[in-house]
């Protein structure tokens, strides 16, 4: 297929580092289907590898996620077959055609569309592994989310206000502050003032009672100090860099604080864990507890200026691909 490409890269480094090259879909062997993409999704990892600040091998074909229509499946797929629609999570994204585990794609629902999946599937994922994995918090509970537009963000809110908590949104901007609002949650605190003393002041002095942060050095000091006693800090990304190494003395200072850093796949290695996240997902869109909010979309020849976009911090919502 001469019209085949993928986006790798050779070095680490800024967005000019990332390639176009000329492809061979590969066929599917056992077990695997080749999927021909309508949309791929943009997530901040990708920029973590190609920034280096998670090493990858050379070369190396960035993106996590994609969904398209199912082209051939080798020997003993039995869950999807050509011409289904599917959405993936899976090495190698940012290409026209992906060639993987059957195992690892899902058959989208109907209503459900390619861009929509591609938009809401790793980052939905994420929602889904924080609320209802990691820390579920109870209705009438706080919770202060950092990003609250971005594509985790603008899934986070709605799903978290659905189950009656309060959210506090961090945020840079009143545009920002706006869809915020809209998307559910109660407070917005602009991340130039002092999150932790406004957290603290629309608790009643009490602080929220987990802080689920994407933002990561910048943030997680305030993320701590805007907690209640045994609260949880949920560090979940690096948007402005690794967060610095903070002593245990500290959580116990603060009150006996509780602070993980949960990666999603730990939560869908197996087929089992993958079905039940993804069941959820596409329940709750189908229930319309949130939409796909696709901000931007940029061709993948121009992977280069969508990542330019995305670490500018002007994005909303989700960021996609389309070959």
């Amino acid at each position: 297929m001469s019209d085949a490409y993928c986006i790798q890269i050779n070095e680490t480094g800024g967005p000019e580092v990332l390639t176009r090259v000329s492809m061979e879909p590969r066929r599917p062997g056992p077990g695997e289907a080749l999927v021909r993409q309508s949309a791929v999704g943009l997530n901040f990892i990708d920029t973590y590898h190609r920034s280096g600040l998670y090493p990858v091998k050379m070369p190396f074909t960035l993106g996590s996620e994609g969904a398209g229509t199912v082209e051939s499946v080798g020997d003993g797929v039995e869950n999807i077959k050509p011409g289904d629609r599917v959405a993936y999570l899976g090495a190698g994204a940012y290409a026209t055609h992906f060639t993987g585990p059957a195992s690892r794609m899902l058959k989208l629902p109907e209503g459900v569309s390619e861009e929509e999946g591609a938009a809401t599937l790793l980052k939905g994922l994420t929602a889904w592994m924080l609320l209802f994995e990691v820390y579920r918090p109870e209705p009438g509970e706080t919770a202060l989310v950092w990003a609250p537009v971005g594509g985790v963000g603008s899934l986070l809110v709605p799903w978290a206000t659905s189950l009656g908590v309060r959210v506090l949104a961090v945020t840079s901007s009143e545009a920002k502050a706006e869809m915020a609002r809209k998307a559910g949650a109660s407070d917005v605190i602009f991340s130039h003032e002092d999150v932790a003393s406004r957290a603290k002041a629309l608790t009643g002095g009490k602080g929220v009672d987990v802080s689920y942060d994407s933002v990561g050095k910048s943030s997680a000091m305030a993320s701590l100090d805007s907690l209640k006693p045994r609260g949880w800090f949920v560090s979940f990304g690096n948007a402005s860099g690794a967060v610095d190494p903070i002593a245990p003395v500290e959580l116990s200072k603060r009150g006996s604080l509780v602070m993980t850093r949960p990666g999603l796949f730990h939560f869908i290695n197996t087929e089992e864990g993958l079905h039940k996240g993804a069941s959820a997902l596409f329940g709750a869109l189908r229930a319309g507890t949130f939409k796909a909010h696709v901000g931007q979309t940029f061709d993948l020849a121009d992977a280069a200026e969508a990542h330019r976009a995305i670490e500018s911090g002007k994005t909303t919502g989700a960021t996609l691909l389309k070959p």
